[in-house]
């Protein structure tokens, strides 16, 4: 083998390496190269060896490849690319040299081979060869060399390692690639600018901001793709930027064709080209939310400053940016003065220290704090005040600073200083006291025990501290058994119960045993929950020895008053004994008087009525008979008086128009009274009715209205008045009578009046202040009587000189009115109809005879009986009875309304007259009296009987 090497004089000697087919060969200079013919193996051709020259001077890798396929010749450039497979190269043939490419290889080889020349501009190998694999590319051409007979023996290779450019151009496509994914994928609009301001570029995101399509901008310019840009603030800017080479920002607000608003933040730079980078994205949700805050924090300024309260906001740093207006009006200070730290400058001197400590400690941990201090007001005094404040966050957790509220709590810590001087006091007090006083929990379980209580259960605090109270004081019975609980009133002093008192034993920690007497009273939070018991306990046991002594003194005390008090009832019952029989003694008098007088009258009419009869002389005989019915009903009259005035009475009470019964009346009274006595009546509108007996309504009233008349010797007025009352619960206690809704009736007169002391007899039984023999003294007690049957009352009212005001209370009927009754003559009474029988049942055996002769001068048929069993015999039979006539008051134990009644079950349409001189009121019915049964009060006038007896029978 040859070796040719050029040697390097003005320029780099590239060596090139020459192998022949004889193994022999020479150095060769390159200055010798040309000139001095080259030994080179036979059959090369003279282009070949021209050849050489041009590869020992080319930075081009080329080799000669010599049959068969032997690699002869390749210069530096081949030998740099075959890296450590040089040296030994030379001379192998091509496919051991590249193996691991030879798949890729021989087929351009074995081209050349056949005499085509092959050119490839760029071909990828995998080699190894610098003893690893790695990528290689290659642009190189394979040209066919023959011999002097034209045929091919060998190949000439030039080529060009194109690695790096290709590795170089991937990497820029690769970057290209990566830069347009960036602007795509860009979350933020892109556009370029070429200094004419044509748009070059726009990325997807820009497009879809400003609602185009490529077309409609790439490759116009700005002021073309959005009209009326050029003019605009924005184009203002792009301009100044394009000039001045400076980046510029603008926040834009668009309002598409939609009404949609948007606000949009571009930012231009500067592009190395000359041109612009403009970056913009969708601010809209933040624009929004920046006027959210900003409202808000409007709005919590506007709330803040019209708060009661002082309230403030801190940066970060925790430098006070915001103080509400109540801040500033307490304080005085000016937000120059305030902001920052300078509110400390308004906490008193001796908080300001560890306040401002607190404050600083917490805001580096970013926790809420509660701070209580003194703060200086505009006029320099202080108050306490109570600051707390809560940490800000952002939506990200960042610590944004502090709000807080300044509330003064200077009345609440006085009341706290006052009440901290009272516990002490209070600490002193229960120390100090002799009362023992134990303290328990919810539990029942001991937490407090004054110095008095220790002394009297032996046991120290320490000892009883979360003792059941039942441990303590109950830890045996004097049997030495434990006590139950049961058995224990203090147990049961529980925290949910109220007040409780006591007496009980407790034992003492040496294991006596002592009396005592305990209050405990119930603990409760501001919530009214129970939360523990406090209990006051004192020995007894000299009070017990005190109390045993008292009571035998007291019994022995008692028995003398009982002895003493027996004494006095006796004497008081003979004192009342005595006025009652002086009472009755003042009763029977008048009674005995008045009924002599009458009784007088009528047996001296009877006298000599029967003595003129006998002679013969009846010319007189009409003026006796009017004597002795006059005496007769004055005795009826002063028996009814009697009667009312013992609410004996019978009484016939029906509905009353009370304003039309007086008006009834007003001509009798008017006549009564007399002319130089005026009456007024002045009747009430809409007057409620009342249930009372008519017929002593009308009496009760002649008598008021005629003892007004005496009252008023030279004349006067009557006013005669009624009225609706409602009476409540203080009114009807002063006037006796239960609350409720009553009718009024009062007599006025102008006459002399009542003193006190005549007021009160007034109602006496025969008190009268009249002249003997000008009254019975039975008036008034009759009218009282009367109210008071009727379940009313009658006052005085009354003053010396003054006149009286006599005022009847009647309740008020819930019901219409009904017209008052009046007689008929017995003259006029209708005759019987033909079989109609009347059953007569009375005791008194003249009664029934006179109250037949009117049944049978009137036509009835007539049965007598004269006891409630024989009259019931008969009403059971089947003898016909249109009416029974009977007394109430009848012997043999069956009475006159028991008997109707016995009747009614037989004969339920049986008419009934009930016929009474005396008779407690009850056995009618108190006046109610059913449907087809009416009362007569005895004595009675023959013709009312008749027409009663008609009335009834006739059903009308």
């Amino acid at each position: 083998m040859l070796r040719l090497r050029r040697g390097r004089q003005d320029r780099p000697v590239t060596p090139v390496f020459l192998a022949g087919g004889g193994g022999t060969g020479a150095l060769m200079r390159a200055a010798d190269w040309s000139a001095t013919p080259l030994g080179a193996p036979d059959g090369w051709p003279a282009a070949l060896k021209a050849l050489v020259g041009v590869m020992l001077g080319s930075h081009q890798p080329m080799l000669i490849v010599w049959g068969p396929e032997h690699i002869t010749l390749y210069n530096d450039g081949y030998a740099e690319m075959c890296g450590t497979r040089h040296p030994a190269a030379l001379g192998r043939p091509f496919e051991d040299l590249w193996h691991d490419i030879w798949e890729q290889v021989e087929p351009i080889l074995t081209r050349a081979y056949a005499g085509e020349a092959t050119h490839m501009s760029d071909i990828a190998f995998t080699m190894h060869r610098n003893g690893y694999p790695e990528e290689a590319h290659f642009a190189f051409g394979y040209t066919p060399v023959r011999d002097g007979d034209g045929a091919v023996a060998g190949m000439v290779c030039a080529c060009v390692e194109t690695t790096r450019q290709v590795l170089a151009e991937r990497r820029l496509r690769e970057s290209e690639a990566q830069a347009k994914g960036v602007l795509e994928g860009m979350a933020e609009g892109f556009l370029l600018l070429d200094p004419e301001f044509r748009v070059m570029q726009i990325n997807a995101e820009g497009l879809r901001l400003e609602r185009r399509s490529a077309p409609e901008v790439v490759g116009r310019t700005l002021w073309q793709a959005y009209p009326g840009s050029e003019d605009s603030t924005i184009g203002g800017l792009y301009r100044h930027a394009m000039a001045e080479r400076v980046p510029v920002s603008l926040t834009h607000s668009y309002t598409w064709e939609d009404g949609h608003q948007a606000w949009l933040e571009m930012r231009a730079h500067p592009a190395p080209d000359g041109g612009l980078a403009v970056f913009y994205r969708d601010v809209s949700d933040r624009v929004r939310a920046d006027r959210a805050v900003s409202e808000s924090e409007t709005r919590f300024r506007n709330m803040a400053d019209h708060a009661p309260v002082m309230m403030w906001v801190t940066d970060p740093d925790g430098a006070c940016t915001y103080l509400n207006r109540r801040w500033y009006e307490y304080t005085g200070q000016t937000q120059a003065t305030g902001l920052g730290l300078g509110w400390l400058d308004a906490v008193h001197p001796d908080d300001r220290g560890w306040s401002g400590e607190t404050f600083l400690a917490a805001n580096a941990r970013w926790e809420a704090f509660r701070l209580e201090y003194r703060l200086r007001g505009a006029d320099g005094q202080y108050r306490w005040f109570i600051d707390a404040a809560d940490p800000r966050l952002g939506e990200d957790g960042t610590f944004l600073g502090y709000i807080g509220s300044v509330v003064d709590i200077h009345d609440r810590k006085l009341a706290e200083e006052r009440l901290a001087e009272i516990t002490r006091r209070l600490d002193a007090v229960l120390s100090n006291t002799t009362m023992a006083i134990l303290m328990m929990d919810e539990r029942q379980q001991c937490i407090y025990m004054n110095a008095a209580a220790e002394t009297l259960t032996g046991y120290t605090l320490a000892e009883t501290q979360g003792r059941p109270l039942h441990d303590v004081v109950h830890h045996t019975r004097p049997d030495g058994s434990p006590y139950p609980l049961c058995e224990c009133p203090i147990d049961q002093a529980l925290p949910e119960n109220e007040q409780e008192q006591g007496e009980e034993i407790f034992v003492h920690k040496d294991g006596s045993f002592y009396p005592v007497a305990f209050t405990a009273s119930p603990i409760r939070n501001d919530a009214g929950v129970p939360i523990g018991t406090v209990i006051e306990v004192r020995n007894i046991e000299q009070e017990l020895r005190a109390k045993a002594q008292m009571d035998a003194f007291n019994a022995t005390l008692e028995q003398r008053v009982t002895e003493e008090i027996a004494q006095r009832e006796k004497a008081e019952e003979q004192l009342r004994q005595a006025q009652k029989m002086e009472a009755v003694g003042q009763l029977t008098g008048g009674i005995a008087h008045d009924f002599n007088n009458l009784l007088a009258g009528i047996s001296g009419s009877l006298e000599l009525l029967q003595s003129r009869m006998s002679q013969g002389r009846l010319t007189d005989v009409d003026r006796y008979i009017a004597a002795a019915q006059g005496a007769s009903k004055r005795a009826a009259a002063l028996t009814h008086r009697l009667l009312a005035f013992s609410r004996r009475q019978t009484l016939d009470p029906k509905p009353t128009d009370v304003n039309r019964l007086i008006g009834g009346m007003e001509d009798l009274l008017r006549r009564s009274v007399g002319p130089a006595v005026e009456v007024e009546v002045v009747g009430a509108a809409g007057l409620w009715p009342a249930l009372v007996d008519p017929n002593q309504l009308e009496n009760a009233l002649l008598n008021l209205c005629i003892n007004a008349r005496d009252a008023m010797p030279d004349g006067g007025r009557i006013t005669i008045e009624t009225a609706n009352k409602w009476l409540d619960e203080r009114t009807g206690r002063e006037r006796d009578l239960p609350p409720g809704q009553y009718l009024s009736l009062c007599v006025t007169d102008t006459g002399t009046g009542m003193t006190p002391e005549v007021i009160q007899r007034a109602f006496d039984p025969f008190f009268t202040t009249k002249p003997q023999g000008q009254g019975t003294g039975l008036g008034l007690s009759m009218i009282y009587g009367f109210a008071r049957q009727s379940g009313g009352q009658v006052r005085i009212y009354s003053e010396v000189g003054q006149g009286t005001t006599m005022c009847l209370y009647l309740p008020r009927h819930y019901g219409d009115a009904q017209l008052v009754e009046s007689g008929a003559d017995l003259s006029d009474a209708p005759r019987a109809e033909q079989g109609e029988t009347v059953l007569v049942v009375d005791d008194e055996p003249t009664v029934r005879m006179l109250v037949t002769e009117v049944l049978e001068e009137l036509g009835y048929a007539a049965i007598e009986a004269a006891d409630g069993a024989s009259g019931l015999k008969v009403l059971q039979s089947d003898v016909r009875i249109d009416l029974l006539v009977t007394d109430v008051g009848l012997p043999g134990g069956m009475n006159g309304r028991q008997m109707a009644d016995a009747a009614r079950e037989r004969r339920p349409d049986l008419k009934v007259l009930f016929i009474t001189g005396y008779a407690e009121n009850a056995a009618i019915g108190h006046g109610h009296l059913e449907p087809g049964m009416q009362v007569l009060t005895k004595p009675f006038a023959m013709e009312a009987l008749a027409s009663r007896i008609k009335l009834l029978i006739g059903g009308t």
